[in-house]
């Protein structure tokens, strides 16, 4: 359960990079990402629920990233990072389904898989400042 949703979250944030990276439409981002995929219905739900809450959600997510990466104008932040950001923000502070901790290890997890050298620290870093934030 653990590995398919890790994947499951992966793959939430390739389609929020793809939709940040251009002008895309969210579904077929998102049936193009699952198509052919090994996902179960549950996993392919999450996907579709992460994608969604994230993109409703995003002016509000980057506000809580501009609070607490001061240093960096957000569209200075990677894309990556920043949807590594935007994910782990909404499952910390709005989603209670994981806890806080795990929504941080997996952030670090993506980001050491996908962002550059310094991006799990970053991710870290900031997510933890989120984390006080979280009434959980």
């Amino acid at each position: 359960m653990i590995r398919s949703r890790r994947k499951a979250r992966a793959m939430a944030l390739q389609a929020l990079y793809e939709l940040d990276s251009g002008r895309h439409d969210a579904g077929g981002v998102i049936g193009r990402l699952l198509q052919g995929s090994d996902l179960s219905e549950e996993n392919q739900a999450f996907i579709r629920e992460r994608v969604k809450s994230v993109l409703d959600r995003r002016q509000e997510l980057d506000r809580h990233i501009c609070q607490f990466a001061t240093a960096f104008p957000i569209e200075q932040i990677p894309v990556i990072d920043r949807n590594i950001l935007r994910l782990a923000i909404f499952e910390i502070l709005f989603d209670n389904s994981v806890s806080v901790k795990i929504a941080i290890n997996e952030a670090v997890e993506l980001a050491k898989k996908f962002g550059g050298d310094k991006a799990p620290k970053f991710v870290n870093g900031v997510l933890g400042s989120v984390s006080t934030l979280a009434k959980r």
